[in-house]
Formats: structure tokens, C-alpha cells, sequence
């Protein structure tokens, strides 16, 4: 699950994001409505967490922008406003939920867990080989056995199932799977694709190296 979260309190958005990782999320921050709007074109977010009272765009004029662009990622909106009249508004224009400041972090990660629950497709399962990867449950087996995946493994898995039979490079797999303002080396990629490699050893699947390229995932052919 990966989560914007758009709030201009440092101190807030830093104990937020930290205890949504710690749940096993993947979280980008931004304190403005400006990086909010540079950041969302740019990932595919689960959902967003949308403070209200930004600094520069007031957050439902963010909501305003994306719904008019018909898109329709789940958002929570944030705010120490408790009038019913800003809540109807946040509801009118596309809000999916709503949280009133001081609220409980638990709350927040079970309201963020029903609202990507509710939006996600009935079935999303994906079967490569002897591979079965399920985004619901976050559970990667084979033939029936659980495969015990780190949450950066399980990312760069997912990735390379979504470009089965492509080249994907490091940088890209980097891009698609790091937090914006996070750091990975290129070295480390290999080390978590050498791990893959042995935990998906009976899967009849192989992550190919393509030198000077990257990496292709394919299902192994019958002999």
C-alpha cells in the first residue's frame, strides 16, 4: 500500500508517516499542495491523506483538481475543522472519508485500509509458473507454500510480474518502488534480486540478467 500524505505540520507528518511504515506502507510526504500536485501525477498512490489547511492550495481545491480530472484515487481528508458545512463540502467534492484533528493513528490506518479495500478490483490475484501473488493479502506463494518476502522484495517482484517478458532496468525498478525522497543504490537492487531469486527457486519462473540492461522476468517453457 503506498500513501500520500499532504500535511505542512513537520512534527505530525513525521509521526504519521513513521507509524504507517511501521504498519508496512509505503509513505511520501509532502508539506505543501504544490508537491502534493508535482508527486501525484508521478506514483501510483493507494491513496491519499489530504490535510485541508495548506499553506499555499487549501487541500479541497486539491480534491476539486483531481476529481475534475476524473481521477478517483481514495482520499482521506485531514483537518482541525469540525463544522459540519466543511465536511459536506469535502464530501460533495470527492472525499471518500474524514478525520478530525487530534484522531488516533489506529483509526486512521484502519479508515486508509477499508478506503483501498473498497477501491481495489474483486480479483487482482497474479499466477506466473507455480507463482501465486495476492496484493489483498500481501501474500506471495508457491505451490500453496507462503514465500516469506521483505516489503522492498515484495515490491520489486510485483514490479517485474507487471513488465513479465520486458527488460526493465535498475533505475527503473528504483523509480517505481522507492518513496519519493528515499535512497537506494543500484547495488542494492542486485542483492534483493539475488534473494528473490532463491525464495522463488521452485516457482518455475526466472529472473533473467540481460547485462548492460537489467532484468526480465519469464515463466520457465516445459522441456
Amino acid at each position: 500500500m503506498h500513501i500520500l500524505l499532504v500535511e505542512d505540520d513537520k512534527v505530525l507528518a513525521e509521526g504519521v508517516s513513521q507509524m504507517l511504515r511501521g504498519q508496512g506502507m509505503l509513505v511520501d510526504v509532502a508539506h505543501t499542495g504544490n508537491d502534493a500536485e508535482y508527486l501525484i501525477p508521478r506514483q501510483h498512490f493507494s491513496a491519499i491523506v489530504l490535510d485541508i489547511g495548506l499553506p499555499d492550495i487549501e487541500g479541497l481545491e486539491i480534491l476539486r483538481r483531481l476529481r475534475g480530472n476524473h481521477n478517483q484515487i481514495p482520499v482521506l481528508l485531514l483537518t482541525a475543522r469540525d463544522g459540519i458545512s466543511d465536511r459536506v463540502r469535502g464530501f460533495e467534492l470527492g472525499a471518500d472519508d474524514y478525520l478530525v484533528k487530534p484522531f488516533s493513528t489506529l483509526e486512521l490506518v484502519a479508515r486508509l485500509k477499508a478506503l483501498v479495500r473498497r477501491s481495489a478490483p474483486r480479483s487482482n490475484e497474479v499466477r506466473l509458473g507455480h507463482l501465486l501473488m495476492d496484493p489483498q493479502t500481501k501474500r506471495v506463494s508457491i505451490r500453496d507454500n507462503v514465500v516469506d518476502l521483505s516489503v522492498r522484495e515484495w515490491n520489486i517482484l510485483a514490479y517485474l510480474l507487471q513488465h513479465e517478458s520486458q527488460v526493465v532496468s535498475k533505475q527503473q525498478i528504483i523509480d517505481a518502488i522507492l518513496p519519493y525522497g528515499e535512497d537506494i543504490t543500484l547495488n542494492a537492487i542486485e542483492v534483493y534480486v539475488s534473494r528473490l531469486r532463491l525464495k522463488l527457486n521452485n516457482a518455475k519462473i526466472t529472473i533473467r540478467t540481460i547485462r548492460g540492461f537489467g532484468y526480465m522476468l519469464e515463466e520457465e517453457k516445459e522441456l
